[in-house]
């Protein structure tokens, strides 16, 4: 296993007074925009999230807490989507009635979408325009996450990577080694048959192949060396031969594996219980597992199997997003969202999920999560993941949305067995094409 990597970065937080008396000392040395150094009148920001099963609370105890450093802010958060998809729509319905929330946290593959329209603030400028960005370790490679060609669209608030999660108690009872987990999918697969026992109603293994449509069918292709387009983005790639090996892996799981055709919700309480052995999802989802199971278990968690010489994973997680175009509103946003992503909300963020933070000062501090990574190694998997990380990919055009509903219903036909594999791979495939945008010859 590759040696840990440090997480990556993002800035501290200053507050309000702070940050004013900065941009005042330096305003003859420093190309800040006039709203920057002038604003001080009260503001207030409308927020808007995804996700309440893993953020309602996490959210709320950022805005309460910002809000007690800037007092002259006031953050309202409006009523959180289900999902990345549904706040996206949500969004998009916003545009036109001129309603856009001033900050939104969305799903990475979902900032194309946003700026194919043109909705998101270019963050780069107050990034420059702040004299306290440059030493607060913004990571490169984190960055580039939240860009859209030169834009910085977003910035990081929670990543993850897809990753294993075992009930070592039913691992240990089928054979297997916490010590050792598996490293491919035939691994996996025949560990999950061992476990299984349908007369005890317990089972092996779930992949959920659902998350937000297509991000677990992006992890299969793209750990067996595949894409999800050709490079100029005008043919389906997903099935050439790498995402031949990946849809007949989902396939063994329920054929060999004897994995069921359940929906996500029915797989987490079924972990959480102690009736299924293994479960592949985001590390998102962590913080939930160490709750929901209490002491009935012990948890341990692995690398998400590869399957080529040239893997890759593709990041997960979500961006803070600034819409709105009002100047004055615009400065408290970069606050929020430099708070939120910062040291402060990192903490908080990890300590209430299974994200990695966006910024390597908290694991550096002892009070922060220095700690923390020692006692819970389970949360150190995604960093050690990072060596194969990748963007999620983003389909481009007006029908990115409906491809992620196409792909979802392609699969599940893998799932349920309506359709053999490389059947539903052909169908998938000659569904998505049509919906690419045409170039021009």
């Amino acid at each position: 296993m590759p040696s840990p990597h440090r997480p990556w970065s993002l800035p501290m937080t200053p507050s309000r007074r702070t940050f004013l008396t900065t941009s005042a000392a330096l305003a003859g040395s420093v190309a800040m925009p006039s709203y920057l150094r002038a604003q001080s009148t009260p503001v207030e920001l409308q927020v808007q999230y995804s996700i309440p099963v893993l953020f309602k609370d996490l959210m709320e105890k950022i805005a309460a807490d910002f809000q007690k450093a800037n007092p002259t802010i006031k953050v309202t958060l409006r009523a959180p989507e289900v999902g990345y998809e549904e706040i996206l729509q949500r969004n998009l319905r916003d545009v036109v009635t001129n309603s856009l929330p001033d900050v939104a946290f969305h799903g990475l593959n979902r900032q194309r979408t946003l700026d194919e329209r043109r909705i998101p603030i270019d963050l780069k400028p107050f990034m420059d325009a702040d004299p306290e960005t440059a030493s607060l370790g913004f990571s490169p490679s984190l960055l580039s996450l939240g860009q859209t060609g030169t834009k910085q669209t977003g910035i990081g608030f929670a990543m993850s990577t897809p990753i294993l999660y075992y009930n070592v108690d039913l691992l240990k009872a089928a054979g297997g080694d916490p010590d050792k987990l598996p490293t491919t999918w035939d691994e996996v697969i025949r560990l999950a048959a061992a476990i299984s026992a349908p007369a005890q109603n317990r089972a092996g293994l779930f992949y959920d192949w659902t998350i937000t449509g297509n991000w677990a069918w992006q992890a299969l292709v793209m750990s067996h060396g595949g894409t999800m387009l050709n490079a100029d983005e005008t043919r389906v790639a997903f099935a050439d031969e790498p995402g031949e090996k990946a849809i007949r892996v989902l396939r063994k799981m329920v054929d060999e594996g004897k994995m069921p055709d359940i929906r996500p919700d029915t797989a987490f309480q079924d972990f959480f219980s102690g009736r299924l052995g293994m479960s592949m999802q985001s590390t998102a989802q962590l913080g939930r597992y160490n709750r929901e199971i209490g002491g009935r278990f012990k948890l341990v968690c692995g690398r998400f199997p590869l399957s080529a010489a040239n893997p890759r994973l593709p990041a997960g997680g979500n961006v803070a997003m600034m819409f709105t175009k009002d100047r004055a509103r615009q400065e408290a946003a970069w606050k929020f969202i430099k708070y939120a992503t910062g040291p402060i909300g990192a903490t908080a963020m990890v300590n209430a999920t299974g994200y990695m933070p966006g910024t390597t000062i908290p694991a550096e501090r002892e009070d922060m999560l220095g700690k923390f990574y020692r006692d819970n190694p389970n949360h150190l998997v995604a960093i050690r993941q990072q060596d194969v990380i990748n963007g999620w990919y983003a389909f481009p055009g007006q029908n990115a949305l409906r491809i992620t509903d196409v792909i979802n219903d392609h699969l599940q036909s893998v799932v349920n067995k309506s359709k053999g594999a490389d059947e539903a791979l052909k169908a998938m495939a000659a569904a998505v094409q049509p919906l690419l945008p045409r170039r021009a010859s």
